[in-house]
């Protein structure tokens, strides 16, 4: 008797500013995902918020049913639960940034009871949250640059006050942050006072609280950015070190999905590092991982330049991603596959993670 398929459900889309970098992400997974071992079912958010499925979700995709040859689902959209009825195993959602990557989606799966590739609630929460993130990080007692955390509703009660709230704590040039908002989005680099406003507002525009960062290295120094995949449940693993050459100033979004040709950013991978710096990174990147609560899945960004005060180098912690980019190319399983873990491979064993934290889940009593 042949072994029933895993049932996997393919989540992309969602309302959040990063839509289309999910639809990349998942179409990329749908491509290269092993349907020997799997049912696949491609599951779809619109921008409006609307669960999709069957040909509707494939749409929204892009691609035609024939291409992906994937399977289809009758989703209650009306209920409480959209997942209910759906008769999935286990589910992959390859959702970025609001509504997906910060608690809410795994707040549903929790509540469904059904598997899903990626951190829980808490993790995923804390590691969308900057300001909450940055606090656990100080609690375990890694180094991070100095930073400030406002609330857009003092900013507009009081921008002067604001301002020297900044200025008294941090050294330019800033990183002027949404604190919940991935993929660079409404993200400033502030070399002056005279451009500090208009990071406020545009960060404002995307959330109600701010994250100021002190610039590591100081006016002038071009930080390196160094990335970690660490994947894993209780006892997490690191991947080699990488690094970005971003085309801009910093990785904003545009260096990253935008600029293509002579213009791209440029990964390294492995970093050119010593041993001991790259053995120090990953054990940083496991120790945030922990910090966060994290599970199944994280890419762990570091920042590493010369200290202000001249003596030698500092390597910062500067977040955690708690669903990267997933496309082949992404730095993600570009990491593993230098590691040793190819795409293909790396999809299966998020998959296996997710149905072991699920099993260790139903260890615990939620009742006397």
């Amino acid at each position: 008797m042949a072994k029933k398929k895993l049932r996997v459900g393919i989540l992309f889309g969602g309302k959040s500013g990063e839509h289309e970098i999910s639809l990349r992400s998942a179409r990329s997974i749908l491509e290269a995902i092993d349907r020997k071992k799997y049912d696949v079912v491609e599951l779809g958010i619109n921008k409006q918020g609307k669960w999709l499925g069957g040909t509707q979700a494939q749409k929204l995709l892009g691609v035609t049913g024939a291409a992906l040859a994937g399977g289809s689902v009758s989703l209650a959209v009306a209920a409480t639960n959209p997942m209910a009825g759906t008769g999935l195993d286990v589910v992959f959602p390859v959702l970025h940034g609001t509504f997906g990557e910060d608690g809410t989606i795994q707040g549903l799966f929790e509540l469904a009871d059904i598997p899903y590739v990626g951190s829980g609630v808490l993790g995923s929460s804390a590691g969308m949250d900057k300001d909450a993130m940055k606090r656990m990080f100080f609690a375990a007692g890694l180094p991070q640059t100095p930073h400030v955390t406002l609330l857009r509703s003092e900013w507009k009660a009081d921008a002067k006050k604001c301002m020297k709230v900044i200025e008294k704590a941090l050294a330019y040039p800033l990183f002027v942050k949404p604190a919940n908002l991935g993929s660079s989005v409404g993200i400033s680099k502030v070399k002056s006072r005279a451009d500090l406003a208009a990071a406020m507002d545009l960060a404002a525009s995307f959330d109600r609280k701010i994250v100021i960062e002190q610039g590591v290295g100081g006016p002038g120094v071009k930080p390196r950015e160094l990335e970690v995949a660490v994947l894993g449940n209780d006892t997490p693993e690191a991947s080699v070190v990488g690094e970005i050459v971003p085309a801009k100033e910093f990785y904003d979004y545009e260096a990253k999905y935008e600029l293509n040709g002579a213009d791209e950013s440029v990964s390294i991978i492995p970093a050119k590092l010593s041993a001991a710096d790259a053995k120090k990174i990953r054990a940083m990147a496991i120790a945030a991982f922990r910090a966060c609560d994290c599970a199944g899945l994280a890419r762990v960004d570091f920042l590493m330049a010369p200290r202000r005060d001249g003596k030698g180098t500092e390597i910062v912690l500067n977040e955690i991603n708690t669903m990267p980019g997933f496309t082949s190319i992404s730095m993600y399983p570009k990491l593993w596959g230098a590691s040793g873990l190819p795409y293909k491979k790396l999809i299966d064993r998020l998959i296996e993670l997710a149905m072991e934290r699920h099993k260790e889940k139903l260890e615990t009593s939620f009742s006397k």
